[in-house]
């Protein structure tokens, strides 16, 4: 196994993993004092998590994080503001309709990383420390999570103006 090939692919996962619990967050403070306020913070909790082990992981494996790659990834979360919140074109629902689709997305990505892992875990031993089917069935479950949240904002994120916007 080429360890640097393996050592590319963590660090644009780790840049991906840290935009992610920066979009999270930031879902969570969008839904501050709404009952959807506890089931983001709960994600950006786990998403934290994960992205700690994926750190973790690295470190065992003698990966050197990529400072460009991190640093890229928290400066597209920090950019994606504008167009998330209300001031960009279609509003706030938009905007909240997109960044949850955004991080499904980076969500679906991470679990496929813990499953091509899962595909050469054996050939790392320092992976056997890791959980990766807890791994994989907890980016499942966000993955359902967020797209539960997502379908349920597409009709006003997406649909006609309502008569009392004319």
């Amino acid at each position: 196994m080429d360890g640097k090939a393996l050592e590319v692919y963590l660090n644009d996962h780790f840049g991906g993993a840290t935009m992610g619990h920066a979009l999270a967050k930031q879902l969570v403070s969008h839904y501050h004092g709404t009952d959807r306020e506890a089931v983001m913070a709960t994600l950006a909790a786990d998403i934290g998590e994960d992205r700690d082990t994926l750190a973790g992981l690295m470190e065992r494996l003698g990966t050197q994080q990529n400072p460009a790659k991190k640093v890229t990834g928290w400066v597209v979360e920090k950019a994606s503001r504008a167009k998330f919140s209300a001031r960009g074109a279609g509003g706030a629902d938009l905007g909240t309709f997109m960044a949850l689709e955004t991080l499904s997305l980076g969500v679906e990505g991470k679990q496929t990383m813990w499953t091509a892992l899962k595909a050469v875990q054996a050939q790392v031993p320092a992976m056997d420390a890791v959980d990766l089917d807890r791994l994989i069935a907890r980016a499942q479950s966000q993955r359902a999570t967020l797209e539960a949240e997502r379908l349920a904002l597409a009709p006003p994120a997406l649909g006609p103006p309502s008569a009392a916007a004319d």
